[in-house]
C-alpha cells in the first residue's frame, strides 16, 4: 500500500512531539524554521506551516516513539481556514501548540492497538494527548473514530503511516480540539 508520507515527512511529524513536550528549549534556539519539499507533504502543508510558526522545527527529529493523529490540508480547511491563520499568525502561539498538541499521544498506538483498547474498554478507549486532556477512540462501522472534549469527531482515513524511531501517524479528515475555539 503506497504512503501517503515518506519518511522526511514522517521525521516531521514524529519529532513534533518532542518540540512540544519541551518548548522551553525550544525558545532558546536561533534556527526554528522547517525546510521540506512540499511534494513531500502534499496533505499536510497547514500542518508544516502551523509547526514552522510554534518556532519549535530544531527540536523535531529527536524523540520518539509517538503517535499522531495528523489533520490533513482538507482537515484544516473544514475547520476554518481563517481560524488557523489567525493561530499561526497570532503573536501568542500558546493556543496554536495547544491545538497541535493535542493531536500527539505518546507511545506507538497502530491501529491494531486502538482497536484492542476499544474491545477492553467495551467499544471505546480514552488516551491522554501530549497535551494533557482525554481523546476518545470508537468504531463507526469499520473507522476508527475520534471524539473530542467539546464532541467533534474525525475519521481515521489513512492508518499505520510508519515513522522512525517506532513512531506512527494516522492521517485524519478533522481538527480535533482540546477545548471550544
Amino acid at each position: 500500500m503506497p504512503s501517503l508520507m515518506n519518511i522526511p515527512a514522517t521525521k516531521f511529524l514524529l519529532g513534533l512531539c518532542l518540540a512540544f513536550s519541551i518548548c522551553s528549549i525550544a525558545q532558546n534556539t536561533s534556527d526554528n524554521s522547517l525546510s521540506y519539499p512540499a511534494d513531500k507533504l502534499d496533505n499536510h502543508k497547514i500542518l508544516l506551516s502551523a509547526v514552522n510558526a510554534t518556532e519549535l522545527g530544531t527540536l523535531l527529529e529527536k524523540s520518539g516513539p509517538f503517535t499522531i493523529f495528523a489533520p490533513s490540508d482538507a482537515a484544516f480547511a473544514k475547520f476554518s481556514n481563517n481560524k488557523i491563520n489567525e493561530l499561526i499568525n497570532a503573536k501568542d502561539k500558546s493556543a496554536l501548540k495547544s491545538l497541535l498538541t493535542y493531536h500527539i499521544v505518546a507511545g506507538q498506538l497502530t491501529a491494531s492497538r486502538i482497536l484492542r483498547a476499544m474491545s477492553r474498554g467495551n467499544g471505546t478507549a480514552s488516551f491522554t494527548t501530549v497535551q494533557g486532556k482525554k481523546l476518545q477512540a470508537h468504531l463507526d462501522g469499520y473507522d476508527i473514530v475520534l471524539t473530542d472534549p467539546v464532541g467533534n469527531t474525525a475519521r481515521i482515513t489513512t492508518a499505520d503511516l510508519n515513522m522512525e524511531n517506532n513512531g506512527v501517524v494516522h492521517e485524519i479528515d478533522s481538527v480535533i480540539l482540546p477545548a471550544q475555539m
